[in-house]
């Protein structure tokens, strides 16, 4: 099993297992919240909560799994800090993987074709976002990911809350009986993508797991703090 987290919208974090067929991995347990400001609350206990709803314990997971953004800061921080703490006290490996991904393959498994967008809110008016194509030889990423201005992107279909933000400049795709355009990532799906990477199904999945932040933090240092040199 893999335990996957996500924190770069809401907070989110599952329990995969793997399957020994071609597909992805299969979801256990998971659990999510849409608030922005409760993952160092509800994150940890949030994991007991789904090992337990399996019988799981530390010891019989394979490997951890994080989604390490595009994201705000403190969010994200949030759930790296916990992926490295839960994979150094089981010793168990630790995965990174970009969080638009996980909309990537929600978009596939709806049923999107060609090229496509991902895009989710990256405040300040702009939108983080990724370029990604589905054909008959698979899925993959095509461009980014990026932070940017929503009309500064291709004009392409999209997913994600970014465009519910902005539905002047992106166009929806077009799934019926969803909204994909109040969609934000899941720990379920980057746990899956990471059984995938990890069975050998999957090329270029997963990274180093260290935050992606794609711009500077609004935090500066003082600037008596600089003169001073402390």
């Amino acid at each position: 099993m893999l335990l996957a987290l996500d924190t770069s919208a809401g907070a989110s974090t599952a329990l995969i297992s793997h399957k020994d067929t071609d597909d992805l991995g299969q979801i256990l347990a998971q659990w999510s919240t849409d608030a922005p400001n409760t993952h160092a609350e509800v994150l940890a206990p949030a994991v007991q909560e789904v090992l337990g709803e399996v019988g799981a314990t530390g010891e019989q997971i394979s490997g951890v799994v994080v989604g390490v953004g595009p994201g705000p800061f403190t969010g994200l921080r949030v759930g790296l800090a916990l992926g490295h703490a839960l994979a150094e006290g089981w010793g168990k490996p630790l995965h990174g993987i970009c969080s638009l991904d996980s909309l990537a393959l929600r978009a596939v498994d709806a049923g999107v074709e060609g090229e496509f967008l991902v895009a989710t809110d990256a405040r300040r008016r702009e939108v983080y976002w990724a370029a990604y194509e589905h054909d008959e030889d698979g899925s993959r990423l095509i461009q980014g990911p990026f932070v940017g201005p929503a009309a500064e992107l291709p004009q392409l279909p999209a997913v994600g809350a970014g465009v519910g933000l902005y539905p002047e400049q992106l166009q929806v795709v077009e799934l019926p009986g969803e909204d994909p355009s109040s969609w934000t990532p899941h720990a379920a799906e980057l746990g899956r993508l990471a059984q995938g990477a990890l069975a050998g199904e999957l090329n270029g999945v997963l990274c180093e797991p260290r935050p992606l932040y794609l711009r500077e933090s609004d935090a500066k240092v003082p600037a008596q703090m600089k003169k001073s040199g402390t």
